[in-house]
Order: C-alpha cells, then sequence, then structure tokens
C-alpha cells in the first residue's frame, strides 16, 4: 500500500512558550493520533522547543483484518521476518521529510530538530532519519524496530546523520513488539551509525504501550541535552 499521502489533519503543535529556535517531531503509533502526545508535551512546554505531533493518514491495515484506521504505512506481520510494506514506509518517509522540510522554512535549522516517535512512529522516524540527508538534532524512538533493516548495507550510512545522537527505549515486557525487535535494531544501528551516539535504554516489567509520562520524559531529557536555547 502505497497511499499515504498524509491526507490527515494539520498536525497537532504546541508552540514554544518564546521564540522557537528548535522542534521536535513526534510520530504516534498505529490507531492513534498526534493529539494525547501533543497534550503531553504541552504539560512541559519549553521557552525555544515547538513540538509538533501530525497524524497518520486513516487507511487499511493488513495486520488488524484491514480495519481501516489511523497508520503511517500498512503492517503485514508482527516477526522480523514478516513482509514489509516497502513504497508505503518509503512513501510516509517522504512525508515526514517534508514536515522537516516546513520547519526549516519556518526559520528553525535541520540540526536543530529531534525526529520521535512511539511504536510504529518511532519505527518511521528511525527509517526517515536514517535516509534524509537533512542533518538532524538527534532522533528519539521508543517500542520499536527499524522497517526494511535488509534494505541497509553492512556499514556505516552515507548519510548527513552517520554522527546523528540516537536514543532507543523498550519495555522488557512489550508482548507487542517484543524485545528481541529492539535489541535486532539497536545492533543494527551501532553498525551504520556512530555506535557512540547510540543509546539503548530497557524498562524492566512495561509492556507495550502509549505511555506518554516515559515517553515524554526522555524525549525531553534528550531535547534538553542536544537542542538548548540559542543565545
Amino acid at each position: 500500500m502505497c497511499g499515504n499521502n498524509m491526507s490527515a489533519p494539520m498536525p497537532a503543535v504546541v508552540p514554544a512558550a518564546r521564540k522557537a529556535t528548535a522542534a521536535v517531531i513526534f510520530l504516534h503509533g498505529l490507531g492513534d493520533t498526534g493529539h494525547g502526545w501533543a497534550e503531553a508535551f504541552a504539560g512541559i512546554r519549553s521557552s525555544h522547543i515547538k513540538y509538533v505531533c501530525p497524524h497518520a493518514p486513516v487507511m487499511p491495515v493488513t495486520l488488524n483484518m484491514n480495519m481501516a484506521m489511523p497508520s503511517w504505512f500498512d503492517i503485514i506481520g508482527l516477526s522480523p521476518d514478516s513482509e514489509e510494506d516497502e513504497s508505503g514506509i518509503k512513501q510516509a518517509a517522504e512525508n515526514v521529510k517534508a514536515l522537516i522540510d516546513q520547519e526549516v522554512k519556518n526559520g528553525i535549522p535541520s540540526n536543530r530538530i529531534i525526529l520521535g516517535g512511539f511504536s510504529q512512529g518511532g519505527a518511521l522516524s528511525l527509517y526517515t532519519a536514517l535516509t534524509t540527508q537533512q542533518k538532524l538534532a538527534g532522533v528519539t524512538a521508543l517500542s520499536c524496530w527499524l522497517p526494511l533493516r535488509a534494505s541497509f548495507s553492512q556499514g556505516p550510512i552515507n548519510s548527513a546523520n552517520r554522527d546523528i545522537s540516537v536514543l532507543q527505549c523498550h519495555g522488557a515486557c512489550d508482548n507487542l513488539v517484543p524485545l528481541v525487535f529492539g535489541s535486532l535494531t539497536v545492533e543494527k544501528l551501532k553498525s551504520l551509525v556512530n555506535p557512540a551516539n547510540v543509546t539503548f535504554k530497557i524498562y524492566e516489567g512495561m509492556m507495550h504501550g502509549s505511555c506518554p509520562q516515559v515517553g515524554v520524559s526522555e524525549v525531553v531529557s534528550r531535547v534538553t541535552n542536544l537542542i538548548s536555547p540559542m543565545l
């Protein structure tokens, strides 16, 4: 499926308390919208950081008996060797790159933009960061995997983001996207970008669920470290 042309409502945006000189683009999980994450980020508004939480278009999802729901791309199965929606993933990444371009047009340099996401959104944020030529500040990926893993070379990527800072978080008891997905992903990431810049955090007892408290805490911590206010 490749009909994901972002035919969805405008993103939920949490403006900076003062002037936005940095941005976080955060992608929600399957079946969700950006509103819940935007509400969580609104609780910790920053003087200089704008939070952009787009909404995935509604499409049939093979994994869920072709039920229509918000989804960045089709998901066919949940095993490491499942068939993947290659064209849909690539188109979704182009749509995210367009969001990055829009923020650059708004006056925020791409190297002051962090991509992030939960579950399917985290997967898309990783894939986009590794395939764009837009130099980013970092990527924060929660409870997810790297799509089209086999399409990447065995060595470092030839990209503006080969030294990107990556924070990957996963619940040890995740029964939907098992921890093995996270482990395989971090192993692959360390071969594609500078391994010294890859951090993998495992949360004992945590299952798969949209958990803005943990997610927002990690995103804000990472943002604070990577994109300080401009003087």
